[in-house]
């Protein structure tokens, strides 16, 4: 549920550190399952001493991504000390096992129906870190074959127009450059460093700029990936075709890219169709959530019949306390200090939120603007994050295009909240009897 629902719909630190959590809880079971004897403590303990070795170790981390590639299929587990933050989960582990040790023995059959599942969890668990990159290109007999750095690789024999799983991975071959045969004169050649390939009409004695991603798609590409060393040009391979030549890239995280026989570069990708990651787009979801929160404050503080100062004082610190939280990254504070203003910022804003709610209630607010806001920060959630899910998925293509549609969408949503609580406001004026001193 985790490696495949929960990450690509809310990627971060806590369904990352999750996957931790589940394997440290389900594994040290299952390695004791291994020991001919019981032996809870000593599994519990190389559970931790492996996870350690794995997360701090470059060795630990490639040990563990051939391990898993033989069970799991190809992964690649990358070292990150962070994750021992996980190590507490053995304690809930060892929690486990002692309240077993109470309860009566499970029947054999339990234990041989439950352990698939937790190797299936552990294996998913294990084998969710870090996307495939296209690394090699081999041309030969016709067929131009590509392959990733996690075994598997692409072929196709039409001169890249469609690509087959080709299941074993060719003889690793990384040229950085090459020329069309027969046609020594045309030649291709990586640029060092990025996604971009360059062309030479005169064997090699000038080069002209041939390809390279827009703006949008680099930018794209870079919210997509936290790895920025493997978003680049990788190899080069060409090849005659009857009416032509053709030219393929290994990518990079980027999958393959092909010039045609008619001149025109086309990112194929990855011919499964599927991208690695989804388009980071967090900044622009924690404008939308606080934009959606000072709606709903705002809209519903504006029908209070007194408490009206109160009320502004708590609801502004919720919201510029989730606004400081989304934006701590920036400050580059220490560990220890960063934790400590998480915690106050989280604290602030479940503070707000509980005051708010019981001001609400105390100070009578009028029903009408308490609806309208209820009723108007989804949809200026909406109004936000749906044209920047539109431009991460190539449509709008400029980003520019992504905001004017969202300030405009978001401007409408607003002046019709702001009419309805006016208007609201005015038919409350209307039947409130006029005070007249005494």
């Amino acid at each position: 549920m985790n490696d495949h629902l929960l990450k690509q719909a809310w990627p971060g630190l806590l369904t990352g550190k999750l996957s931790d959590v589940a394997g440290l809880v389900v594994a040290p079971a299952l390695l004791a399952l291994l020991f001919w004897r019981r032996a809870d403590l000593a599994a519990t303990v190389l559970t931790g001493v492996a996870f350690a070795l794995v997360k701090t170790t470059e060795a630990g981390a490639e040990l563990a991504s051939h391990a898993w590639t033989l069970v799991a299929g190809p992964s690649r587990v990358l070292a990150d000390p962070t994750d021992l933050l996980a190590l507490p989960a053995l304690a809930l582990a060892w929690w486990v096992r002692r309240r077993s040790l109470t309860a009566p023995s499970s029947a054999r059959w339990r234990i041989i129906v439950t352990m698939p599942m937790a190797v299936l969890a552990v294996t998913a668990t294990s084998s969710s870190a870090g996307p495939p990159a296209a690394d090699s290109v081999h041309v030969k007999d016709g067929r131009i074959t590509v392959s990733t750095d996690y075994g598997t690789a692409w072929s196709s024999e039409d001169g890249g127009l469609t690509w087959s799983d080709s299941g074993d991975q060719q003889d690793e071959l990384r040229p950085p450059a090459g020329c069309v045969p027969y046609q020594a004169t045309r030649c291709y050649r990586l640029v060092p460093g990025r996604m971009a390939v360059e062309q030479s009409d005169d064997a090699g004695t000038t080069w002209r700029p041939s390809w390279s991603p827009s703006g949008d798609d680099l930018k794209r590409l870079t919210r997509r990936y936290d790895d920025a060393s493997r978003l680049r040009s990788m190899a080069l391979g060409v090849q005659a075709r009857p009416d032509g030549h053709v030219v393929v890239v290994a990518n990079g995280l980027d999958g393959i890219l092909v010039r045609d026989v008619a001149g025109t570069w086309r990112r194929v990708g990855w011919p499964d169709g599927t991208e690695n990651n989804p388009v980071d787009l967090s900044p622009e979801i924690f404008v939308a959530i606080f934009l959606a929160g000072c709606t709903l404050f705002g809209a519903a503080g504006a029908g209070l019949r007194r408490h009206h100062g109160v009320y502004l004082g708590f609801a502004a610190a919720a919201c510029l306390s989730f606004f400081a939280l989304s934006n701590s990254d920036q400050l580059r504070l220490p560990g220890d200090l960063e934790a400590w203003v998480r915690l106050v910022g989280v604290c602030t804003i479940l503070t707000g939120i509980v005051v708010c709610f019981a001001l609400l209630i105390a100070g009578r607010a009028r029903p009408a603007p308490v609806a309208v806001g209820v009723l108007a920060a989804p949809l200026v959630y909406m109004s936000v994050s749906t044209p920047f899910h539109g431009w991460a998925a190539g449509t709008p293509g400029p980003y520019w295009v992504a905001v004017v549609l969202a300030v405009l969408l978001t401007a409408l949503v607003l002046l019709g909240s702001v009419a309805l609580v006016r208007s609201d406001a005015r038919r409350a004026s209307s039947r409130t009897p006029p005070t007249w001193p005494e």
